[in-house]
């Protein structure tokens, strides 16, 4: 369930609480010019709307709901509930968190409640439901928002019981529990529930939260964080429905965020939205990954851009700013990977505070000639020129990359074989081989049907869990191929070795076996025989015999010179591919391609570094091909269809070339 719009909703974060009603004149008329039709309202206001515990004032809230109506604008209306008032901490001083170094925290930030806290879970969710109760046939209401930017945890001891109580649940006995996570190390067999403590500085932990005795509980720890949360998500929407059946719910994520297993949220959300501030030096396959992976939370439906800076962040010690046309170009990668809205922070720049300096469509001086503004303006209009198009928009992707959080939590606690390697960081290499192929992506959970897809990219898959691996293995046996890496099929749900050969029940479709690994400084540098490539090779080196699969790739250096790298398996109508070393961004582009090759999967213009392709197919079955021009240089791609472009209304017959400007955007219709 998603918002109905007939077009790209286009506006984003207003605060007009923080400055006088003249000030809400000039807002508008300036929205008006830049084609401004959605605004996100009331993030950040509990405590202006309910100023004391027995007290609420809506007066500031009626009048900007009313007056977006009036002005023919829709509203997404917050909660507010991301940032306690001052009264309630004060009051309530249990909901304030305390910190993985045992630390209670006073009063200040915003993401500063204890899930576990009765009264901020009291509070919350009335304050929730007397805003659907208020708003809920209001005529610019156009979807809920839930909190804010969720995330964090707190180490209390409400925490600390809801945390044994969790445990309960999922493990049902203390031997169960004892079992998983493998106890009897250092005297551990717990006896009693009351026993357990959360994994902190003061428990398992040292140097930090990444180094821990027990992996088990850590891990636990983690899913029960992002279940407290969820919870708290949950007891608001609930008082939302109380009073409104029928207006969308989402809550903003944040895109690749390790702390928050978002496929635990995804069946709760009515639509998913999230918060993209990628760094403005990253390659552009890094937004898309999250882009992928945010339409992957509801089995490929469409999610809304929430938040966007328009110019520059204030949030990192250096903060670039978006250079001429690239606001443009980020927002329609957006739109080809399945956002079915554009919107900002913020609308107007905040005087004060932290985010004094961070970008937005109007600045303090309140001008309509800034290039930002113009920018925003003409990127208005050209979503007003697309109207519905790309509405509800499918991408019909038949390759897959595997996301896990569990994987990710699990590689990036673990001791040995190296904490150099980073879970995001080896996924985008293998995402940004298919992508630049041409390949369409879909980043979907362990848990998705794999029946559609031909090719499943799984690295660094440390976690094999429930069936998956017989999934797999159908999908290799119908014809289609799947290609792991190392450090994959290590251990099973509760992070406990599988007592059989690397890479445990993934070894019978992979055909080899790992021994034995070696894992080495970042400098050192080993070379790899790909077909006639040579690629460095670093990190971890596993030792790989060959089980069935031959090699198609070998070790130059070592005492394992010679030995297989990189292996092909064929099993049944298919194949699977393993890489046994963190291989080079060349030498994953090589094994990549061949894979996607062997299905037909390489895209018409692989060969033009910097031009990215996005299909996307609309409800009424019109076939959409979004072309990117990521390079500072023309691109001139020939047509390979005839085609309409909606932002221009030029046609191209096929064959001929399609010009792209620098920085370019076309969105083609294909005839």
């Amino acid at each position: 369930m998603t918002p109905r719009t007939p077009k790209i909703p286009h506006g984003g974060d207003y605060n007009p609480e923080q400055w006088p009603e003249e000030v809400w004149d000039e807002d508008h008329r300036l929205f008006t010019r830049a084609g401004i039709d959605t605004l996100t309202v009331g993030v950040f206001s509990w405590s202006l709307t309910q100023p004391a515990e027995d007290t609420y004032d809506f007066t500031v809230l009626d009048r900007v709901l009313d007056r977006a109506a009036a002005e023919d604008r829709r509203v997404c209306l917050a909660t507010g509930t991301a940032a306690v008032p001052p009264w309630l901490a004060k009051k309530y001083p249990e909901v304030n968190r305390t910190d993985f170094e045992g630390r209670r925290h006073r009063y200040g930030r915003r993401h500063n409640f204890c899930p576990g806290s009765p009264a901020y879970r009291r509070l919350s969710t009335a304050l929730a439901g007397r805003l659907a109760e208020r708003y809920a046939d209001h005529p610019a209401l156009l979807a809920w928002h839930v909190n804010n930017e969720y995330g964090g945890a707190c180490y209390c001891d409400l925490c600390a019981d809801a945390f044994r109580a969790w445990l309960r649940g999922r493990h049902g006995t203390l031997d169960a529990l004892n079992e998983a996570w493998w106890t009897t190390f250092w005297s551990h067999r717990y006896t009693d529930w009351d026993q357990i403590e959360p994994p902190s500085a003061l428990t398992e932990h040292w140097r930090g939260p990444d180094h821990t005795a027990f992996q088990g509980i850590t891990l636990d720890h983690h899913r029960f964080t992002t279940d407290a949360l969820l919870g708290c998500f949950l007891a608001e929407k609930e008082a939302i429905r109380a009073h409104d059946p029928d207006t969308p719910v989402t809550t903003n994520f944040m895109g690749t965020y390790r702390p928050l297993d978002y496929h635990r949220w995804a069946p709760h959300l009515d639509f998913a939205s999230w918060d993209s501030y990628p760094p403005l030096d990253a390659p552009p396959t890094v937004p898309a990954l999250a882009h992928d992976l945010m339409r992957g939370l509801k089995d490929g439906a469409p999610f809304w851009l929430m938040e966007q800076t328009p110019s520059t962040t204030a949030c990192r010690d250096v903060n670039p700013l978006r250079r001429p046309g690239e606001l443009r170009l980020a927002t329609f990668q957006a739109v080809a990977h399945g956002a079915d809205a554009a919107l900002y922070f913020q609308m107007r720049a905040s005087r004060g505070a932290c985010e004094k300096y961070h970008g937005a469509v109007i600045g303090h001086a309140g001008r309509d000639d800034t290039r930002v503004f113009g920018e925003v303006a003409a990127l208005g209009e050209e979503l007003r020129t697309l109207g519905g198009a790309t509405l509800g928009a499918r991408t019909p992707a038949r390759t897959a990359l595997l996301f896990d959080w569990d994987s990710w939590w699990a590689l990036e606690i673990s001791d040995g074989p190296s904490r150099l390697v980073r879970y995001q960081d080896t996924v985008h290499t293998y995402y940004r081989a298919a992508r630049e192929a041409g390949a369409d992506v879909d980043v979907v959970p362990v848990t998705a049907d794999l029946s559609a897809y031909d090719v499943v990219l799984a690295p660094v898959l440390h976690l094999v869990k429930g069936d998956l691996a017989p999934c797999l293995e159908a999908v290799a046996a119908r014809g289609g191929t799947v290609l792991a890496t190392f450090l994959s099929g290590r251990a099973d749900e509760h992070d406990r070795a599988f007592p059989t050969d690397v890479p445990g029940p993934l070894a019978p479709l992979m055909g080899v076996r790992v021994d034995e690994w070696d894992a080495r400084p970042a400098d050192v540098v080993h070379p790899v025989r790909l077909d006639g490539l040579t690629a460095g090779a670093r990190l971890v080196f596993e030792i790989v015999r060959l089980a069935g699969a031959e090699p198609a790739g070998t070790y130059g250096a070592d005492f394992y010179a010679g030995t297989p790298a990189v292996t092909r398996h064929r099993f049944g109508a298919g194949e699977a591919w393993y890489v046994a070393t963190a291989l080079d961004p060349p030498g994953v582009d090589h094994v990549v391609r061949r894979v996607l090759a062997r299905h037909g999967l390489l895209g018409p213009y692989a060969g033009h570094p910097g031009l990215e392709t996005a299909a996307r197919v609309a409800p009424d079955g019109t076939r959409l091909l979004f072309l990117l021009n990521h390079s500072t240089e023309p691109a001139r791609p020939t047509a390979r269809d005839t085609v309409t472009d909606l932002l221009t209304g030029k046609r191209t017959e096929r064959g001929e070339p399609l010009g792209l400007d620098p920085l370019g955007v076309a969105v083609l219709r294909l005839e």
